[in-house]
């Protein structure tokens, strides 16, 4: 493998493990819930979360490495990267179910945060009601099917759910939200918003039914903050 891919392989490690700070910091996860994952540019590799490691335990050099089946990839003789002595994320398999469908993702999250999980226990969508979400998610955060952890089975709700969809989120039913992204950084930018919506969205909901927005209004602000917004 050459020099300059195992470079890219460090720098994402690195990335994805201080992106795992941002969801203590914004209170997404607790314990050794939760995770993040990046795509390996030009490889058909991704870069994962270990399993049951604490966030504070967290170093760049557990973070583990798969192919997009989620299967641990292991360094040559001299160590190219380390031989991956952790399990990767229970979540694996989805997260790699997503990189081989969708191959405009470059990052995916799952959180298990207070509020986005109190509407996937309903299962119901997170209506839009606010310009922010017209701006980050363009129109409703949909609902994805139940789906039991072990295999890709999550991995494909997600993908049948948000293939036409504009949004980066999808509650998973009974289960939490996952995010997507361009890079993991999106990706974890879409879960903090997702987390933030569905909060402001139910605190609304007990002063009374929220006004929706036309879908007109959604498309025009959601093409504006996506093309226009920013620097």
């Amino acid at each position: 493998m050459s020099g300059a891919i195992l470079e890219t392989i460090a720098r994402i490690r690195e990335e994805v493990c201080a992106l795992h700070a941002e969801l203590t910091r914004y209170e997404l996860v607790v314990w050794t819930a939760g995770n993040v994952s990046a795509r390996v540019p030009g490889k058909d590799l991704m870069v994962i979360k270990p399993s049951g490691v604490s966030y504070t335990d967290l170093t760049p050099g557990q973070m583990v490495v798969t192919d997009l089946d989620g299967v641990p990839v292991a360094g040559n003789d001299d160590g190219e990267w380390g031989n991956p002595v952790l399990s990767p994320s229970s979540d694996t398999a989805a997260h790699a179910y997503v990189y081989r469908h969708m191959p405009e993702v470059g990052g995916v999250v799952h959180t298990h945060s207070t509020y986005a999980t109190a509407w996937a226990a309903r299962g119901e969508a997170i209506p839009c009601v606010l310009t922010m979400m017209s701006d980050e998610f363009g129109g409703s955060i949909p609902v994805g099917p139940f789906a039991l952890i072990g295999d890709d089975s999550i991995g494909h709700g997600i993908v049948e759910t948000l293939k036409n969809s504009n949004s980066p989120a999808v509650l998973m039913q009974n289960h939490g939200p996952f995010t997507i992204g361009k890079d993991a950084r999106s990706a974890v930018k879409a879960a903090v918003m997702c987390e933030e919506v569905a909060r402001t969205v139910h605190i609304s909901r007990q002063l009374g039914e929220p006004k929706p927005i036309d879908q007109g209004h959604i498309d025009s602000l959601y093409a504006r903050y996506q093309n226009v917004y920013g620097q």
